[in-house]
């Protein structure tokens, strides 16, 4: 199967997961390989106030983080550095990484995978959410005033 010259979706029309209940970050995908046929997997990556990855590492992709809104802290083998809206970072295959809220709002990542490496059957067979008027607006850019 051949992908579409084009993906296109509205924010309001992402599909968004948490992988598990208990976690602490949800998912709205943007494009991945199970249903756009794509080989990496792009989402925005949704971290709640005070929550966090779990530890994890990826035998064979690597994974991009651009903050969109909010700050946190990214841990990568034993390295920690604070990340703000505009920041950028790529975790290499092979290395344990944790992005990490401490705040009392939300953290907001444009987050890309490849390859995709069963991050979006992970996603998918997780819990489906929803996005709040508080989600979209950060998603478009909007600031708090």
């Amino acid at each position: 199967m051949t992908p579409s010259p084009v993906i296109a979706r509205r924010a309001a029309d992402y599909e968004t997961f948490r992988i598990a209940p208990e976690d602490t970050n949800r998912m709205a995908l943007i494009a991945d390989p199970l249903r756009d046929n794509v080989p990496f997997t792009a989402i925005i990556e949704i971290f709640d106030p005070h929550g966090k990855t779990p530890p994890n590492t990826h035998q064979d992709a690597f994974e991009l983080f651009h903050v969109l809104s909010g700050s946190g802290i990214a841990y990568c083998n034993g390295e920690t550095f604070p990340i703000t809206r505009g920041d950028s970072f790529v975790v290499s295959p092979g290395h344990e990484h944790v992005v990490e809220n401490p705040n009392d709002e939300r953290l907001y990542c444009l987050t890309v995978m490849m390859p995709n490496e069963g991050f979006a059957e992970l996603i998918h067979g997780g819990v489906k959410q929803g996005l709040d008027a508080g989600d979209l607006m950060a998603i478009a850019g909007v600031q708090k005033s």
